[in-house]
């Protein structure tokens, strides 16, 4: 009898084997598992896509890594994970470490991102100029505080090599740990001007909504002689697209994968004409722009 058992177990542990081999999904451009890595900034864009490509292709896999620009790096230098979404290019130094091994970069832009700076709606102030936003990250006298959403973030850098400083002063300019948090910090105290991506504060992101209602977005000037030094602009859709909203940066999925697979697949959807409307709906710019077809009737 316990042989019988036995016997039994391992035909059943063999053909549960053998199941699972069937039922593994083949690698392709619309299904199989992906790895990715996303700067939190341009989190909610990410997942929208996601989310839309997986009611087109539900055998399509995504295991996401969502946190900032410095704690993504080191895994996808280190060769753990090979597909990643920044809202900038890689450097020549990250470069490096793929091109030593012969392995090919493929980075395509599939959004305009802009950085927003937003305040408590009960504050006057609605505008603020470049200059003034560099002179508090210099460490010049100012009654305006700044706050980031990650001293690691992507956001955190992009102002850092604009002010042309290593590091930021020791008061005026603040961090918390998500865009989140900036989002709620901002709409419970008038104290602080946030800085984030834009697509946190549209108004579909659920993840922060609650707050929304209680914060604005402030329009900015930039520096004389700059595209966009005629008038405040805020980061609308519009602006960002023509360019004149100071705060610009592109978004992009960079694969080095080395195969033609899901993440190849992925990033060629996101630039086809449904990723191109996700990112026309979510506010952002979009990498190029839809023709509208026109209805005529007699």
């Amino acid at each position: 009898m316990r042989n019988f058992l036995f016997i039994l177990c391992v035909l059943a542990l063999v053909s549960c084997k053998r199941k699972a081999k069937t039922d593994a999904v083949k690698e392709t451009r619309t299904s199989g598992t992906l790895k990715m890595l996303v700067d939190e900034s341009v989190g909610p864009i990410v997942q929208d896509q996601i989310d839309i490509f997986n009611l087109d292709y539900p055998q399509a896999k995504f295991q996401l890594t969502v946190k900032p620009e410095e704690k993504l790096l080191p895994a996808f230098l280190n060769d753990s994970v090979r597909v990643i979404v920044l809202p900038r290019l890689l450097t020549k130094a990250e470069e490096k470490y793929y091109n030593q091994r012969n392995i090919k970069i493929n980075t395509s832009r599939f959004a305009v991102d802009g950085i927003a700076l937003i305040t408590n709606q009960g504050n006057i102030d609605s505008t603020i100029t470049v200059k003034e936003v560099i002179d508090i990250l210099q460490g010049k006298k100012s009654d305006k505080k700044l706050v980031f959403d990650n001293a690691y973030s992507s956001t955190f850098q992009y102002f850092k090599e604009l002010a042309k400083i290593s590091q930021f002063p020791a008061t005026g300019v603040y961090s918390k740990n998500s865009s989140k948090e900036v989002i709620k910090l901002i709409a419970e105290d008038k104290n602080f001007i946030g800085i984030l991506g834009v697509n946190w504060i549209a108004d579909q992101n659920t993840e922060a909504s609650e707050y929304l209602s209680q914060v604005k977005v402030l329009g900015v000037k930039n520096l004389k002689g700059k595209v966009g030094d005629d008038q405040f602009y805020k980061p609308t859709q519009d602006n960002l697209i023509n360019g004149v909203y100071p705060f610009l940066r592109n978004i992009n999925i960079i694969d080095c994968e080395g195969r033609d697979g899901l993440g190849t697949g992925f990033a060629t959807w996101l630039r086809s004409q449904r990723g191109q409307l996700i990112v026309l709906k979510s506010g952002l710019g979009p990498h190029k722009l839809m023709p509208r077809e026109l209805h005529l009737t007699k």
